[in-house]
């Protein structure tokens, strides 16, 4: 009898971690909530990425070549060009 109550209690816990690990699936992995306000030498950045819709604040991500990750605006003048001259470089 007690080793049927423990059986149960093993299968309820996977069942309940399993749902809870489900729930996490659509979570976005990175979003911005602030943004690098400082200018930034194109010649540092290697690359960027766009966050994802599901973010509550439209943000992109900026990879420099050191691997250094930060924020910044896709709406600034600045950032834009940033954007448009690694566009052009890849091809």
């Amino acid at each position: 009898m007690r080793s049927a109550l423990i059986l149960l209690l093993c299968i309820l816990g996977a069942a309940l971690w399993s749902g809870a690990l489900a729930n996490n699936a659509n979570v976005p992995e990175e979003c911005c909530f602030t943004f690098n306000t400082r200018e930034i030498p194109r010649q540092y950045i290697r690359e960027y990425e766009m966050t994802r819709s599901d973010c509550s604040k439209r943000g992109v991500i900026l990879v420099t070549k050191k691997r250094y990750r930060f924020c910044a605006n896709p709406d600034d003048p600045s950032i834009e060009n940033i954007m448009k001259s690694i566009d052009e470089s890849k091809f």
